[in-house]
């Protein structure tokens, strides 16, 4: 999670932040349609709310959520282990080899 300056908590907890930018999920086959559907959903409810990534877990795949100016969601795919994911908010590349760097998809079943 990215948030701009301080975090603003919810209630008195430290465990709810209500103004994150950019929000990364680690997708897996239990949650996956959850994070992308209903989570989602409420997520860009939240104002400062700008980018949402999605990293699964058995296969060299990302999937990026870029809020534009004009209040509409830009969807990316990046999938081939040599592809640089951008993110659209922050000055931040990276390589999905190296995002992946320590995974070991022998055990996927995919």
């Amino acid at each position: 999670m990215v948030v701009p300056g301080k975090p603003v908590y919810a209630g008195t907890g430290k465990t709810t932040i209500t103004n994150p930018l950019i929000i990364v999920e680690v997708l897996s086959e239990s949650t996956k349609n959850y994070d992308k559907g209903e989570k989602f959903d409420f997520y860009r409810s939240i104002p400062e709310f700008r980018e949402y990534i999605l990293i699964d877990q058995s296969k060299y795949y990302v999937a990026q959520y870029a809020k534009t100016s004009e209040n509409q969601w830009l969807f990316t795919e990046y999938n081939p282990e040599n592809n640089v994911l951008n993110l659209a908010t922050v000055e931040v590349q990276i390589l999905l080899s190296e995002l992946y760097q320590e995974v070991d998809f022998s055990d996927s079943e995919e």
